[in-house]
């Protein structure tokens, strides 16, 4: 599957992804910053979200497959895979699927095990957008606000609305909610278990509970050469809560030998 990308700067490829319903232009910032860095930086929209495809069929499995692909049709070499949430998950059946094909793994608060379904607030308040009877972004914010009350959440899922080109002229959510809804029990997967010698370092925020601290023995029982790091005052969204504190600890370690 063709997938839309970004790219910034010169040198080694950094790939980045991002996490569930994200896009692309979520790095923008950091990724200028790489690729200022020494670094030809590639943000890729995974299927199903942004501007790449929409499909029917939605998993880790393909996600890596498309990952594979966009490699292959770039002819990158001595590859950095970095990935945030569902983008880290999807490094990793990567890694599983295509042992030592990357350089080094970049694992953004996620842990290889399987996760309980947690988005059930989120679905229903996409699904309750119903764009043939509004048409202002401030509607559909009201509408996603009867649901989450999160503010920041609210404003990244609206970041995904644009205004369709045909003849209905109406707005539209960029990712495929359709076909997330129908499949979302498959992000909560684990990992099938593997054992890798690549560098790796697993990112995770001081507040988050993505990666706890019984999550490790399963880490280091897969990994022979990792890195767990600690961000502090960040959740969830390490990279846009403390950029700068994330910045510098992927730059130490893509800067290790």
């Amino acid at each position: 599957m063709k997938l839309a990308y970004r790219e910034f700067g010169e040198g080694q490829p950094l790939i980045i992804l991002h996490g569930l319903f994200g896009q692309n232009d979520n790095w923008n910032t950091l990724a200028k910053r790489f690729g200022e860095n020494g670094f030809k930086v590639y943000t890729l929209d995974q299927r199903n979200h942004g501007l790449s495809q929409h499909s029917d069929a939605w998993d880790y499995q393909l996600m890596a497959e498309d990952l594979k692909e966009f490699i292959e049709e770039h002819h990158l070499q001595n590859v950095i895979l970095l990935g945030h949430s569902m983008g880290g998950k999807t490094v990793l059946f990567f890694e599983q699927m295509f042992p030592q094909l990357a350089n080094k793994l970049i694992i953004v608060d996620i842990s290889p095990r399987a996760y309980e379904p947690h988005h059930d607030s989120v679905l229903k308040a996409l699904n309750a957008v119903d764009f043939t009877d509004i048409n202002t972004r401030k509607e559909a914010e009201a509408i996603l606000g009867e649901y989450i009350l999160d503010f920041g959440t609210k404003q990244f899922l609206l970041k995904n609305i644009f205004w369709k080109e045909d003849e209905t002229k109406q707005m539209a959510w960029r990712f495929n909610l359709k076909t997330i809804t129908k499949e979302y029990n498959n992000i909560g997967v684990s990992v099938p278990f593997f054992i890798s010698e690549t560098k790796t370092i697993f990112i995770r925020g001081e507040k988050s509970d993505y990666i706890k601290n019984d999550d490790e023995e399963d880490i280091a029982s897969r990994f022979s050469n990792y890195q767990l790091k600690t961000i502090a005052n960040s959740g969830h969204w390490v990279h846009a809560e403390q950029p700068e504190a994330f910045f510098n600890c992927v730059m130490d370690f893509i800067s290790q030998s």
